[in-house]
């Protein structure tokens, strides 16, 4: 496991994310993913005002190679700019509550997608690990 520079000590959530990496049931590690804020990116060119509406967001989606969606969020303003240097806005919310209300559709997560405790999850288990 990399030491963290003095500056960039690793947040709870990338803790979390790196103990599910070792074991994918740590409750504990779960249960502090899901309490944690997540950074959800807002395309620039998105209009002003859209998703102001604090119930809802508008998730951005990619598509990969091979044609699955997947939603990213990230757990720091740096994970973010390390894969979507384009982004400038994000929303910051509580990753359980969005995961409470993850669509139905065939719709993955990642979390820190460029990172070394980079963590993706299928629709089902956005609401069945993370739905809390």
């Amino acid at each position: 496991m990399e030491t963290p520079a003095q500056n960039d000590l690793p947040t709870p959530a990338q803790q979390a994310l790196d103990a599910l990496a070792v074991n994918a049931e740590d409750q504990r590690a779960l249960d502090v993913l899901a309490h944690s804020d997540v950074l959800v990116p807002v395309p620039d060119d998105a209009v002003d005002g859209e998703g102001a509406d604090a119930t809802t967001v508008a998730l951005p989606v990619l598509e990969q190679p091979g044609g699955d969606a997947v939603v990213p969020v990230f757990t720091t303003e740096g994970e973010m700019a390390g894969l979507l240097p384009f982004v400038s806005r994000y929303r910051l919310i509580p990753l359980g509550a969005l995961a409470s209300q993850w669509p139905d559709e065939e719709l993955s997560l990642a979390i820190d997608g460029n990172s070394t405790h980079a963590l993706t999850l299928t629709s089902q288990g956005v609401r069945t690990l993370l739905a809390r």
